[in-house]
């Protein structure tokens, strides 16, 4: 089972088990991730400061909203306010971990809040395709804590259900971004979130890190 309690965040023991239960079974489960301070801080700037607006799918060119795969709105993070500074800071040293435990090369982090009012949901995909993407590592921080609606949905790469995840506040899922499809249940109450993905950088023909 890839569910672990944490201790503290910036803890290297809690690090490496949580690098431990990805390396093994490509995901795991934090209940306790964020403190509840940072926690706090993140939740109010997503309800009252952050300016979502509807997500599309697709990226650069390809771009597009569609309201029969996804409904929740989203805001990218700009590093400007001393809750995002401070998530960013901690997902870094995830990322140093990852790296110098399972030299994944992980190049940056990038991240957005989203928001699930009732009804909205996620269709199943898949964060990253195999060889098109330089995203390697998904996460997802629940800022608040949902009693109907919203569970994320984790299937194996046979498509067979492995677990469905009730938000709550301060947890945080990760998983592999390739192996991985995944799906937002629909929304019953509202249900705010960090997504993120931890990316290799795609160096094509001298163009660094170059959108697909």
């Amino acid at each position: 089972m890839a569910i672990i309690n944490s201790l503290a965040a910036t803890d290297n023991i809690f690090f490496s088990s949580l690098i431990e239960h990805v390396y093994q079974y490509g995901w795991v489960f934090l209940p306790q991730f964020l403190t509840p301070e940072l926690n706090a801080a993140l939740l109010h700037e997503a309800q009252y400061e952050a300016d979502l607006t509807l997500a599309g799918i697709g990226r650069s060119n390809a771009h597009q909203l569609n309201m029969q795969i996804r409904r929740d709105a989203t805001k990218w993070f700009d590093g400007q306010s001393s809750a995002q500074q401070n998530y960013l800071q901690l997902m870094a040293k995830l990322q140093q971990a990852l790296n110098r435990q399972c030299f994944l090369g992980l190049f940056d982090f990038e991240c957005h809040f989203a928001r699930y009012q009732q009804g909205d949901f996620y269709k199943k995909h898949l964060d990253a395709f195999k060889g098109r993407t330089n995203r390697v590592l998904t996460t997802v921080s629940y800022l608040n804590t949902v009693k109907q609606g919203g569970q994320l949905a984790l299937y194996d790469e046979k498509d067979t259900l492995i677990k469905t995840i009730t938000p709550t506040a301060g947890s945080l899922l990760l998983f592999e971004s390739e192996r991985f499809p995944h799906e937002v249940l629909p929304a019953q109450d509202p249900r705010f979130s960090i997504a993120g993905w931890f990316r290799k950088n795609a160096n094509i023909n001298g163009v660094l890190d170059p959108a697909n």
